[in-house]
This record gives C-alpha cells, sequence and structure tokens, in this order.
C-alpha cells in the first residue's frame, strides 16, 4: 500500500511537471511577434535550434582557444593566440611502421609483420626482438626534433601501429610522450595518424593486415579501434602539442573490388568519432578520404564542429587542377584540407607542389623525413655492411617448405648480424646523409648539423 501511495505521489508530481512545461512552451511560442501559425511557430522554432547550434560552435571553439588548443575555424586551423595557422609538416614513417621498400626490399618483405618475421629468421627472435626496440629507441631521437625545427617546418606527423597502443602502460605511451615532448621543446606541433589499424583498413603491406581490409567486415575490430583511439585520445586530451587525431591512414584502396566499403567508411568514422568525444572535447579530427586518402565523394556534411579532412597525392602532375576537387569540398562545406602525405618524386616535382598547395593556403607533411640511400627525404642512412646480401636473401621464396633451401642460401649468421648491428649505427641522425637539395625545393632551411653530412641530390 505504501509503495502503490508514494508510486501515485510520483505520478501526480510527473504530470504537474509536464503542466509546467506545456505552459513554458505555450510562454516560448507566444513571444513569436506574428501570432499563432504553426508553420511560422516550426520555423521560428528551427532558426532558434540553428542559432542555438552556431552559438554552441563558437563558444566551443573559443573555448579550445582560451585552453590553448589550435582549433578549426570556417576554412581553417586557428592557433590558440587567434591567428591562421598553415601546416607545414614532416611524416616520421618507418619508425613504429617499418616499410620494406624504405630498407630497400624490393621483391622482399614489405609489411611490419613481415619485415618482423624476416628479421626473426635472420637473428633469430631473441636477437631481434632486441633489436626492434633499439631500433625505435635510436631512429627518432632529440637530435632530429631538433633538426627538424631548424629547417623551419612547424609540425610533424607520426604513423602509429595500434598493437603498440593496446594499454595504457608500455612502449608505445613510453616513446610517443618523449617525442611530443621534443616536439612541445621544439616548438613543433604533433598529428597522431593510426597507420595499422586492428584488421586493417587497406589490406596493404601499410597497415599490417592479412591482405584483405578486414577491418569494414569485423565489429570487433572496429570496436577495438574505436578502443585504441579512446585509450590515446584519453591520455592526450590535455596536451596542447598535439593538435589532431587522423583516424585512418590511406582507407580502402582504389581495387574495383574493394570499393564497396566505401559505403562503411564515413559511418565507421562517426562512431570512431563519438568514441573519442567522450573523452576528448579538444582536439581536431582528421578524416583521409576513400581510395588512399584521394576520394571525398564519400563524405556528406560535417559530422562535428572541430575536422580537418586530408587527402594524399603521389606521382600526379603538380597543377592545381590536381587538388581543385578539395578546393572545392571546403568551400562547399568550408572546412579545413590538409595535404597529408606527398613527395618520392624529383625536386622539381615537390618544389612546384608545394606553390600549387601553398597558394591556395592548403598545409602539407612531406613523405618520409628519413630512410636509406635516398635523396627524396630529408634524411638518410647509407647500407650497412653486408646488406645487399640480406636484399638478396629477401627475395628468396619465403614458406615453410622450402627451408632446405632458404639454409643453403641465407647471409651467415656473422654477416646478418653484422648487418643489423650496422644499421643500428645509421639510422641516427649523426651518421644520416642531409638532402639539401629536396629540403630547398620545399623552401626550408638546410640545418648545420654535427656529424650530418650534405647532399645535393
Amino acid at each position: 500500500m505504501q509503495f502503490r501511495e508514494s508510486q501515485s505521489w510520483r505520478f501526480s508530481r510527473l504530470g504537474r511537471k509536464k503542466e509546467q512545461l506545456k505552459s513554458r512552451e505555450d510562454s516560448w511560442f507566444r513571444m513569436i511577434p506574428w501570432g499563432k501559425s504553426r508553420l511560422k511557430r516550426i520555423g521560428f522554432f528551427l532558426a532558434a535550434v540553428a542559432l542555438a547550434g552556431i552559438c554552441r560552435a563558437t563558444f566551443l571553439h573559443a573555448g579550445q582557444a582560451a585552453n590553448g588548443f589550435v582549433h578549426v575555424q570556417g576554412k581553417y586551423l586557428m592557433s590558440p593566440d587567434g591567428s591562421r595557422l598553415i601546416l607545414r609538416g614532416a611524416n616520421l614513417g618507418n619508425w613504429l611502421v617499418p616499410e620494406g621498400y624504405m630498407f630497400g626490399f624490393k621483391g622482399g618483405p614489405q609489411s611490419p609483420r613481415e619485415i618482423e618475421t624476416f628479421v626473426n629468421e635472420l637473428i633469430g627472435p631473441a636477437e631481434a626482438e632486441r633489436f626492434w626496440r633499439e631500433y625505435r629507441e635510436r631512429y627518432i631521437t632529440e637530435d632530429d626534433m631538433r633538426f627538424i625545427a631548424r629547417t623551419g617546418i612547424n609540425s610533424i606527423r607520426i604513423p602509429l601501429h595500434y598493437k603498440f597502443f593496446l594499454s595504457d602502460q608500455g612502449e608505445g605511451f613510453r616513446l610517443l610522450d618523449q617525442v611530443v615532448g621534443w616536439a612541445a621543446k621544439y616548438h613543433l606541433y604533433v598529428i597522431l595518424d593510426l597507420h595499422c589499424a586492428p584488421g586493417g583498413q587497406t589490406g596493404s603491406n601499410i597497415d599490417d593486415s592479412w591482405g584483405y581490409p578486414w577491418l569494414y567486415e569485423s565489429e570487433a575490430d572496429q570496436e577495438l579501434t574505436i578502443e585504441v583511439w579512446k585509450r590515446i585520445a584519453s591520455h592526450y586530451r590535455s596536451n596542447t602539442t598535439v593538435i589532431g587525431y587522423d583516424l585512418l591512414n590511406e582507407p580502402i584502396p582504389h581495387f574495383p573490388e574493394l570499393r564497396k566499403y566505401n559505403a562503411k567508411l564515413e559511418p565507421l568514422y562517426k562512431r570512431i568519432t563519438a568514441g573519442i568525444r567522450t573523452v576528448d572535447q579538444n582536439h581536431i579530427v582528421i578524416l583521409g578520404g576513400a581510395q588512399w586518402d584521394s576520394n571525398f565523394d564519400v563524405f556528406g556534411a560535417p559530422f562535428d564542429t572541430n575536422l580537418v579532412y586530408a587527402f594524399h597525392k603521389y606521382w600526379t602532375d603538380p597543377t592545381e587542377a590536381v587538388i581543385q576537387p578539395y578546393l572545392d569540398f571546403r568551400d562547399r562545406y568550408n572546412v579545413p584540407i590538409w595535404l597529408g602525405e606527398f613527395g618520392e618524386n624529383t625536386e622539381a616535382w615537390t618544389r612546384q607542389f608545394v606553390k600549387v598547395v601553398e597558394k591556395e593556403e592548403v598545409g602539407w607533411a612531406f613523405w618520409p623525413y628519413k630512410k636509406m640511400d635516398s635523396g627524396s627525404s630529408f634524411v638518410s642512412w647509407s647500407k650497412p655492411p653486408y646488406w645487399d646480401e640480406i636484399v638478396a636473401f629477401g627475395k628468396v621464396p619465403d614458406n615453410t617448405g622450402g627451408t632446405e633451401k632458404r639454409i643453403s642460401v641465407r647471409p651467415s649468421l656473422e654477416h646478418a648480424r653484422a648487418a643489423f648491428s650496422g644499421l643500428l649505427e645509421r639510422i641516427e641522425l649523426r651518421a644520416c646523409t642531409i638532402s639539401s637539395g629536396e629540403l630547398d625545393a620545399l623552401g626550408l632551411k638546410v640545418p648545420e648539423t654535427k656529424g650530418a653530412g650534405s647532399a645535393e641530390q
């Protein structure tokens, strides 16, 4: 009986509350100066909702600026001081995401997993594990960050592998925190790029997947991707050196059989962004188009007030016509666009393309900062002793059924160990050669660096 009376009192109170709300609604509509026309009321209500949305975005951006965060305002990125920010940056490729071509492995292992398996075979799993830990410590150091800043760029993009961020403790955040700290010290902004998502967003070597973009088929992989991004965003939510999260690198190749996944890309972006926003309201979210970050037709109107849209360009004409579709998208939706990767070409091409994108106030990040025997990077390292033997062995068909043949042609253990030990010495900036021609083509300075030589490529 007591329960029923209590419930009756609660329902009575709820009824009075509804009447009060209805009374307030009627008062709101009576404030309209043009009478009680339903259509006019609806129009007034929708206008009020739109105005509220604009006000919310304005206050949100104002709050981000006040808190020291780079943020989106119309077509531009805005610095905390209210000035426009045009990003000029470099990609730290081959650090946390090794790629075969950067080691000269033509016809050999290409993805991180393939390369790691190859090194296991050559020097043994235990020694290989020590090699990779030292490699990640020495590939990007404070010397590299100081050098990068002295070239005149203002940002770096860091490709990430999800496997390093499956917990809050461990190597991933330790290494990343160190580099973000150096970036802050030398006044560089940082963009975090998920190059290797669970299941793979491309199905190719660059995402360390299994030959197919299983991310779009696997709910478990999608949930893990959201979880990884939430962990990263929670970790850096108060960090103003980190300016944005590039959710998926170059999703969905141009292969006709995979275009069916185009329709799944933006819905997945929305889910990842919603997850991030539960822990971080401040940082920019960066969305790359389908077909290697080239196709913006997969996007509708912006679904968040702090979005940037990224495109990548390789081996195209260095003309405005190449970027015109992205400029049109920027104008249509009044949002910033960003050239997240370009390079791997001649200095003449680089020089011309930079002029084109900077004329349109489009920021950029050059690919890559460092790799082996290359003039098309900021710096490069030379091959260590016996490396040609390593490369040749990488071309031998790899399967356990051919073990006898592989053992007969593999480099000696002494040569293999010497090669990988030498690699660790040569990847450090002090042993690298500066590609002064490439830096000049980018409109950057050529810093004087102790121990690093300069090469006109």
